[in-house]
Protein backbone atom coordinates (compact mmCIF):
# COMPACT_ATOMS: atom_id res chain seq x y z
CA UNK A 1 0.00 0.00 0.00
CA UNK A 2 0.95 3.38 0.02
CA UNK A 3 3.20 5.17 2.18
CA UNK A 4 3.22 8.62 3.93
CA UNK A 5 5.80 10.21 5.74
CA UNK A 6 7.45 12.93 7.09
CA UNK A 7 10.32 15.34 6.29
CA UNK A 8 10.43 17.57 9.35
CA UNK A 9 13.62 19.17 7.75
CA UNK A 10 11.75 20.42 4.69
CA UNK A 11 8.16 20.43 6.75
CA UNK A 12 6.86 18.31 3.85
CA UNK A 13 4.56 15.22 3.60
CA UNK A 14 6.06 12.86 1.51
CA UNK A 15 3.72 9.92 -0.68
CA UNK A 16 6.05 7.03 -1.43
CA UNK A 17 4.53 3.69 -3.13
CA UNK A 18 6.51 0.18 -5.07
CA UNK A 19 6.10 -0.27 -8.53
CA UNK A 20 7.77 -3.79 -8.54
CA UNK A 21 11.19 -2.47 -9.03
CA UNK A 22 11.67 0.62 -7.54
CA UNK A 23 9.58 2.81 -4.85
CA UNK A 24 8.42 6.52 -6.28
CA UNK A 25 7.90 9.46 -4.34
CA UNK A 26 6.21 13.08 -4.64
CA UNK A 27 5.19 15.75 -2.37
CA UNK A 28 1.89 16.35 -1.25
CA UNK A 29 2.63 19.60 0.44
CA UNK A 30 4.87 21.95 2.23
CA UNK A 31 4.04 23.53 5.78
CA UNK A 32 4.98 26.79 7.45
CA UNK A 33 7.94 27.04 10.24
CA UNK A 34 6.48 26.41 13.38
CA UNK A 35 3.69 22.97 12.56
CA UNK A 36 3.06 20.70 14.54
CA UNK A 37 5.00 17.65 13.82
CA UNK A 38 2.42 15.64 15.97
CA UNK A 39 -0.16 16.30 14.17
CA UNK A 40 1.81 16.12 10.71
CA UNK A 41 2.47 12.42 11.82
CA UNK A 42 -0.66 11.39 12.83
CA UNK A 43 -2.23 12.82 9.62
CA UNK A 44 0.49 11.02 8.05
CA UNK A 45 -0.32 7.93 10.04
CA UNK A 46 -4.15 8.42 9.02
CA UNK A 47 -3.63 8.60 5.26
CA UNK A 48 -1.34 4.79 5.81
CA UNK A 49 -4.39 3.80 7.57
CA UNK A 50 -6.93 4.62 4.35
CA UNK A 51 -4.44 3.27 2.06
CA UNK A 52 -4.47 0.34 3.84
CA UNK A 53 -8.38 -0.24 3.96
CA UNK A 54 -8.99 0.80 0.17
CA UNK A 55 -6.40 -1.48 -1.29
CA UNK A 56 -8.35 -4.12 1.02
CA UNK A 57 -10.96 -3.72 -0.74
CA UNK A 58 -8.88 -4.69 -3.95
CA UNK A 59 -7.34 -7.77 -2.68
CA UNK A 60 -10.43 -8.98 -0.64
CA UNK A 61 -13.28 -8.44 -3.25
CA UNK A 62 -16.61 -9.18 -2.70
CA UNK A 63 -16.77 -10.78 -5.65
CA UNK A 64 -14.37 -13.26 -3.96
CA UNK A 65 -16.38 -14.03 -1.35
CA UNK A 66 -18.25 -17.11 -0.56
CA UNK A 67 -21.44 -15.62 -0.19
CA UNK A 68 -22.70 -11.41 -1.11
CA UNK A 69 -26.39 -12.09 1.22
CA UNK A 70 -26.71 -9.56 3.89
CA UNK A 71 -24.61 -9.51 6.93
CA UNK A 72 -22.19 -11.92 5.11
CA UNK A 73 -18.35 -10.98 4.64
CA UNK A 74 -19.23 -10.33 0.84
CA UNK A 75 -21.72 -7.95 2.01
CA UNK A 76 -19.31 -6.50 4.64
CA UNK A 77 -16.68 -5.88 1.39
CA UNK A 78 -19.21 -4.76 -0.44
CA UNK A 79 -20.36 -2.11 1.58
CA UNK A 80 -16.73 -0.89 2.46
CA UNK A 81 -15.83 -0.84 -1.16
CA UNK A 82 -19.12 1.58 -1.52
CA UNK A 83 -17.64 3.71 1.14
CA UNK A 84 -14.90 5.34 -1.17
CA UNK A 85 -17.79 7.89 -2.01
CA UNK A 86 -17.52 8.82 1.99
CA UNK A 87 -14.33 9.76 1.77
CA UNK A 88 -13.59 13.08 0.76
CA UNK A 89 -17.03 14.19 3.07
CA UNK A 90 -15.00 12.62 6.37
CA UNK A 91 -12.07 14.39 5.68
CA UNK A 92 -13.27 18.12 5.01
CA UNK A 93 -16.04 17.37 7.98
CA UNK A 94 -14.58 14.74 10.49
CA UNK A 95 -16.15 13.72 13.51
CA UNK A 96 -14.92 15.59 16.10
CA UNK A 97 -15.31 14.95 19.97
CA UNK A 98 -18.15 16.63 21.82
CA UNK A 99 -19.09 16.86 25.50
CA UNK A 100 -16.19 14.05 25.69
CA UNK A 101 -18.02 11.77 22.94
CA UNK A 102 -16.38 10.38 19.76
CA UNK A 103 -18.93 8.96 16.64
CA UNK A 104 -16.60 6.47 15.81
CA UNK A 105 -17.67 5.09 11.78
CA UNK A 106 -17.53 1.12 11.61
CA UNK A 107 -15.64 1.44 8.34
CA UNK A 108 -12.24 0.69 8.83
CA UNK A 109 -11.64 3.40 5.56
CA UNK A 110 -14.11 5.92 7.09
CA UNK A 111 -12.81 6.15 10.22
CA UNK A 112 -9.51 6.49 8.56
CA UNK A 113 -10.44 9.38 7.01
CA UNK A 114 -12.18 10.83 9.66
CA UNK A 115 -8.82 10.77 11.80
CA UNK A 116 -7.14 12.28 9.01
CA UNK A 117 -9.71 14.94 8.65
CA UNK A 118 -8.99 15.22 12.37
CA UNK A 119 -5.10 16.03 12.44
CA UNK A 120 -6.01 18.56 9.34
CA UNK A 121 -8.57 20.08 11.92
CA UNK A 122 -5.95 20.96 14.46
CA UNK A 123 -3.37 21.78 12.04
CA UNK A 124 -6.08 24.58 10.45
CA UNK A 125 -4.00 25.04 7.20
CA UNK A 126 -6.63 25.18 3.91
CA UNK A 127 -3.90 24.56 1.54
CA UNK A 128 -3.05 21.48 3.04
CA UNK A 129 -6.48 20.35 3.72
CA UNK A 130 -7.10 20.76 -0.37
CA UNK A 131 -3.63 18.78 -1.20
CA UNK A 132 -4.62 15.35 1.16
CA UNK A 133 -8.29 15.42 -0.52
CA UNK A 134 -6.66 15.01 -3.82
CA UNK A 135 -4.12 13.03 -2.57
CA UNK A 136 -7.02 10.90 -1.36
CA UNK A 137 -8.82 10.81 -4.66
CA UNK A 138 -5.83 9.72 -6.67
CA UNK A 139 -5.52 6.87 -4.27
CA UNK A 140 -8.83 5.96 -4.82
CA UNK A 141 -8.82 6.27 -7.82
CA UNK A 142 -5.67 3.86 -8.30
CA UNK A 143 -7.88 1.30 -6.45
CA UNK A 144 -10.45 1.77 -9.19
CA UNK A 145 -7.39 1.17 -11.99
CA UNK A 146 -6.27 -2.05 -10.28
CA UNK A 147 -9.87 -3.81 -10.22
CA UNK A 148 -10.45 -3.05 -14.28
CA UNK A 149 -6.45 -4.23 -14.68
CA UNK A 150 -5.46 -1.49 -15.96
CA UNK A 151 -1.95 -0.96 -13.64
CA UNK A 152 -0.75 1.89 -14.43
CA UNK A 153 0.33 5.11 -12.74
CA UNK A 154 -0.02 4.56 -8.85
CA UNK A 155 -2.26 1.68 -9.42
CA UNK A 156 0.82 0.09 -10.38
CA UNK A 157 1.64 -0.92 -6.80
CA UNK A 158 -0.65 -3.51 -7.33
CA UNK A 159 2.07 -5.88 -8.96
CA UNK A 160 3.30 -6.18 -4.82
CA UNK A 161 0.28 -7.31 -3.60
CA UNK A 162 -1.89 -11.31 -3.66
CA UNK A 163 -5.65 -10.79 -4.48
CA UNK A 164 -8.17 -13.24 -4.37
CA UNK A 165 -9.36 -12.70 -7.55
CA UNK A 166 -7.68 -12.36 -10.88
CA UNK A 167 -9.14 -9.72 -13.56
CA UNK A 168 -9.53 -11.12 -17.08
CA UNK A 169 -7.40 -8.41 -18.41
CA UNK A 170 -4.53 -8.97 -16.68
CA UNK A 171 -4.71 -12.49 -16.88
CA UNK A 172 -4.60 -12.12 -20.48
CA UNK A 173 -2.04 -9.90 -20.33
CA UNK A 174 0.31 -12.26 -18.51
CA UNK A 175 -0.17 -14.80 -21.30
CA UNK A 176 0.79 -12.66 -23.82
CA UNK A 177 4.14 -11.84 -21.92
CA UNK A 178 4.21 -15.97 -21.43
CA UNK A 179 3.58 -16.26 -25.37
CA UNK A 180 6.60 -14.43 -25.98
CA UNK A 181 8.63 -16.02 -23.32
CA UNK A 182 6.93 -19.40 -21.58
CA UNK A 183 9.94 -18.92 -18.85
CA UNK A 184 8.33 -15.94 -17.76
CA UNK A 185 9.83 -12.63 -18.57
CA UNK A 186 11.03 -10.07 -15.89
CA UNK A 187 7.82 -8.20 -16.70
CA UNK A 188 5.55 -10.78 -15.36
CA UNK A 189 6.76 -8.98 -11.93
CA UNK A 190 6.71 -6.23 -12.84
CA UNK A 191 3.45 -4.99 -14.93
CA UNK A 192 1.34 -7.83 -14.12
CA UNK A 193 -0.89 -8.49 -10.71
CA UNK A 194 0.49 -11.24 -9.52
CA UNK A 195 -2.13 -13.34 -9.00
CA UNK A 196 -3.24 -13.02 -12.59
CA UNK A 197 0.08 -13.85 -13.29
CA UNK A 198 -0.09 -16.73 -11.55
CA UNK A 199 -3.65 -18.18 -13.24
CA UNK A 200 -1.42 -17.53 -16.81
CA UNK A 201 1.42 -19.13 -15.77
CA UNK A 202 -0.55 -22.56 -14.13
CA UNK A 203 -1.80 -23.25 -17.73
CA UNK A 204 1.71 -22.45 -19.32
CA UNK A 205 3.22 -24.79 -16.37
CA UNK A 206 0.57 -27.87 -17.39
CA UNK A 207 1.68 -26.89 -21.21
CA UNK A 208 5.54 -27.44 -20.03
CA UNK A 209 4.78 -30.30 -18.49
CA UNK A 210 2.54 -32.22 -20.85
CA UNK A 211 5.80 -31.76 -22.97
CA UNK A 212 8.00 -32.96 -20.65
CA UNK A 213 5.54 -36.02 -19.86
CA UNK A 214 5.16 -36.73 -23.35
CA UNK A 215 9.20 -37.01 -24.33
CA UNK A 216 10.19 -38.26 -21.08
CA UNK A 217 7.40 -41.45 -20.11
CA UNK A 218 6.42 -39.49 -16.72
CA UNK A 219 3.22 -38.60 -15.48
CA UNK A 220 2.63 -34.85 -15.83
CA UNK A 221 2.33 -34.57 -12.41
CA UNK A 222 5.55 -36.39 -11.72
CA UNK A 223 7.96 -34.63 -13.63
CA UNK A 224 8.92 -31.99 -11.19
CA UNK A 225 9.76 -34.38 -8.79
CA UNK A 226 12.06 -36.23 -11.28
CA UNK A 227 13.69 -32.95 -12.00
CA UNK A 228 14.52 -32.01 -8.46
CA UNK A 229 17.13 -35.22 -8.53
CA UNK A 230 18.74 -32.77 -11.47
CA UNK A 231 18.43 -29.39 -9.66
CA UNK A 232 16.90 -28.19 -6.38
CA UNK A 233 13.35 -27.02 -7.09
CA UNK A 234 10.45 -25.86 -4.85
CA UNK A 235 8.24 -28.65 -6.47
CA UNK A 236 6.18 -29.18 -4.03
CA UNK A 237 3.36 -26.52 -5.09
CA UNK A 238 3.74 -26.73 -8.78
CA UNK A 239 3.42 -30.00 -8.38
CA UNK A 240 0.09 -29.41 -6.38
CA UNK A 241 -1.16 -27.32 -8.88
CA UNK A 242 -0.57 -29.98 -11.84
CA UNK A 243 -2.86 -32.41 -9.57
CA UNK A 244 -5.69 -29.92 -9.42
CA UNK A 245 -5.37 -28.94 -12.60
CA UNK A 246 -5.25 -33.03 -13.92
CA UNK A 247 -8.57 -33.31 -11.74
CA UNK A 248 -10.28 -30.76 -13.77
CA UNK A 249 -10.09 -27.90 -11.96
CA UNK A 250 -9.22 -24.55 -13.82
CA UNK A 251 -6.20 -22.62 -13.33
CA UNK A 252 -8.04 -19.59 -12.42
CA UNK A 253 -9.85 -21.81 -9.25
CA UNK A 254 -6.20 -23.49 -8.44
CA UNK A 255 -4.46 -20.36 -8.31
CA UNK A 256 -6.98 -17.85 -6.64
CA UNK A 257 -8.05 -21.17 -4.05
CA UNK A 258 -4.28 -21.30 -3.15
CA UNK A 259 -3.76 -17.21 -2.35
CA UNK A 260 -7.28 -17.06 -0.54
CA UNK A 261 -6.34 -20.26 1.56
CA UNK A 262 -2.68 -18.14 2.51
CA UNK A 263 -4.73 -14.85 3.07
CA UNK A 264 -6.75 -16.27 5.57
CA UNK A 265 -4.06 -17.93 7.40
CA UNK A 266 -2.50 -14.38 7.15
CA UNK A 267 -5.53 -12.99 8.68
CA UNK A 268 -5.19 -15.12 11.54
CA UNK A 269 -8.21 -16.99 10.26
CA UNK A 270 -8.51 -20.99 10.24
CA UNK A 271 -9.54 -21.59 6.31
CA UNK A 272 -10.14 -25.44 5.91
CA UNK A 273 -10.74 -27.12 9.52
CA UNK A 274 -11.58 -30.11 8.12
CA UNK A 275 -8.72 -30.38 5.96
CA UNK A 276 -6.54 -29.49 8.93
CA UNK A 277 -8.14 -32.08 10.71
CA UNK A 278 -7.48 -34.46 8.45
CA UNK A 279 -3.74 -33.57 8.16
CA UNK A 280 -3.05 -33.56 11.95
CA UNK A 281 -4.72 -37.37 11.98
CA UNK A 282 -1.63 -38.03 9.42
CA UNK A 283 0.64 -36.55 11.68
CA UNK A 284 0.26 -39.06 14.80
CA UNK A 285 3.58 -40.97 14.12
CA UNK A 286 5.07 -37.66 14.09
CA UNK A 287 3.56 -35.92 17.44
CA UNK A 288 5.73 -38.78 19.54
CA UNK A 289 9.07 -36.34 17.96
CA UNK A 290 7.54 -32.87 18.41
CA UNK A 291 7.56 -31.24 21.84
CA UNK A 292 6.86 -28.10 23.03
CA UNK A 293 10.76 -26.99 22.69
CA UNK A 294 10.58 -28.35 19.31
CA UNK A 295 11.65 -25.44 16.79
CA UNK A 296 8.35 -25.02 14.29
CA UNK A 297 10.77 -24.96 11.35
CA UNK A 298 11.96 -28.06 12.54
CA UNK A 299 8.70 -29.87 12.41
CA UNK A 300 8.04 -29.90 8.37
CA UNK A 301 4.21 -28.41 9.15
CA UNK A 302 2.80 -25.58 7.15
CA UNK A 303 -0.67 -24.21 7.68
CA UNK A 304 -0.01 -23.10 3.69
CA UNK A 305 2.38 -23.72 1.18
CA UNK A 306 2.64 -20.54 0.26
CA UNK A 307 4.37 -17.58 1.81
CA UNK A 308 1.00 -15.63 3.68
CA UNK A 309 2.93 -12.58 3.44
CA UNK A 310 3.52 -12.18 -0.16
CA UNK A 311 1.50 -15.68 -1.22
CA UNK A 312 0.86 -14.80 -4.78
CA UNK A 313 4.41 -13.50 -5.63
CA UNK A 314 5.42 -16.70 -3.95
CA UNK A 315 3.29 -18.72 -6.35
CA UNK A 316 3.96 -17.30 -9.22
CA UNK A 317 7.93 -17.75 -8.37
CA UNK A 318 7.20 -21.52 -7.65
CA UNK A 319 5.59 -22.17 -10.88
CA UNK A 320 8.05 -20.18 -12.98
CA UNK A 321 10.52 -22.73 -11.20
CA UNK A 322 8.47 -25.49 -12.40
CA UNK A 323 8.43 -24.52 -16.00
CA UNK A 324 12.44 -24.20 -15.43
CA UNK A 325 12.60 -27.77 -14.10
CA UNK A 326 10.35 -29.03 -16.60
CA UNK A 327 12.72 -27.85 -19.16
CA UNK A 328 15.60 -29.42 -17.33
CA UNK A 329 13.81 -33.00 -17.40
CA UNK A 330 13.30 -32.29 -20.83
CA UNK A 331 17.13 -31.55 -21.63
CA UNK A 332 17.91 -34.90 -19.85
CA UNK A 333 16.09 -36.78 -22.17
CA UNK A 334 16.99 -34.61 -25.53
CA UNK A 335 19.37 -36.52 -27.26
CA UNK A 336 19.26 -34.92 -30.78
CA UNK A 337 20.33 -31.78 -31.30
CA UNK A 338 19.54 -31.55 -35.00
CA UNK A 339 15.90 -31.43 -34.45
CA UNK A 340 16.36 -27.92 -32.40
CA UNK A 341 14.85 -25.09 -34.42
CA UNK A 342 17.21 -22.08 -34.85
CA UNK A 343 14.12 -19.55 -35.82
CA UNK A 344 12.68 -20.12 -32.57
CA UNK A 345 16.05 -18.45 -31.08
CA UNK A 346 17.14 -15.04 -30.57
CA UNK A 347 20.27 -13.12 -32.35
CA UNK A 348 23.28 -14.29 -31.10
CA UNK A 349 21.50 -17.81 -29.43
CA UNK A 350 21.79 -20.39 -33.26
CA UNK A 351 24.68 -22.83 -32.62
CA UNK A 352 24.57 -22.30 -28.47
CA UNK A 353 23.33 -26.04 -26.98
CA UNK A 354 21.98 -24.75 -23.73
CA UNK A 355 20.01 -21.65 -26.01
CA UNK A 356 18.99 -24.19 -28.92
CA UNK A 357 17.42 -26.59 -26.10
CA UNK A 358 15.83 -23.12 -24.44
CA UNK A 359 14.17 -22.42 -27.46
CA UNK A 360 13.38 -25.61 -28.84
CA UNK A 361 11.59 -26.28 -25.48
CA UNK A 362 9.97 -23.25 -25.75
CA UNK A 363 8.37 -23.37 -29.25
CA UNK A 364 6.79 -26.90 -28.02
CA UNK A 365 5.62 -25.31 -24.95
CA UNK A 366 3.46 -22.83 -27.25
CA UNK A 367 2.03 -25.16 -29.24
CA UNK A 368 0.99 -27.26 -26.22
CA UNK A 369 -0.36 -24.19 -24.52
CA UNK A 370 -2.13 -23.10 -27.69
CA UNK A 371 -3.57 -26.31 -28.19
CA UNK A 372 -4.88 -26.11 -24.72
CA UNK A 373 -6.14 -22.90 -24.87
CA UNK A 374 -9.53 -23.59 -23.62
CA UNK A 375 -7.62 -24.31 -20.10
CA UNK A 376 -7.04 -21.02 -19.50
CA UNK A 377 -10.34 -19.47 -20.79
Amino acid sequence: MTRYSVDPDRRELIVTWGTGDSDLATRIAGLPVGTDTGALRRLARALRQLSEAAWRTYTHSASAAASQESGSEGWRREEERKAFDEVPGAIARPNLPQDGMLDVSYSPLVESAHRAGRALHALDDRTLTDAVLAETAIELAAVESAELGDLTGRARQAVLLSREGASPVQVAAADRLLEQDPFGPAALFSEIDPTAAAVATAHWLAAAAEVTAEATGHSPTSVLLEADNIEALPHETPTHVLGLLEAGISPYDAVTGLVRHALHVADGLLPDPAGLREHLEDLDDLAEHIGPDTDPEDTGLRLTPLDPRRPAPDLLEDLLAGIHGCWLLHEEYSEDEDEFDDEALGDGQVGQPRDRSHGHFAQLVRDAASAHRDRLI
